[in-house]
């Protein structure tokens, strides 16, 4: 493999799900709320899985215009697409 493509062991990604961060937006905003200890885990997964859809479906749109770049407006249409069938 050539240098450029390798990952060096010094960069390390990060794997781990904001679990402090979205508890603490879950206090804020329902404080009544009582939440499973794994509950953050699964917010954060369904948007992951979101963000993919939305990807996929945007990526859809910019081949139907011919274009190669994905932009706003392939992306707006996509985000009420994935919408409309999560809602029934």
């Amino acid at each position: 493999m050539a240098l450029s493509t390798t990952v060096s062991q010094s960069k390390r990604i990060k794997r781990k799900a904001p679990r402090s961060f979205l508890k603490r937006i879950f206090k804020r905003q329902k404080p009544h709320l009582r939440l499973e200890s794994s509950c953050d885990l699964l917010v954060h997964l369904n948007c992951l899985l979101f963000i993919r859809r939305l990807a996929e479906e945007s990526r859809a749109n910019a081949c139907k215009n011919k274009c190669g770049i994905i932009k706003d407006q392939h992306v707006l249409p996509a985000a009420k697409v994935i919408l409309k069938k999560s809602r029934g």
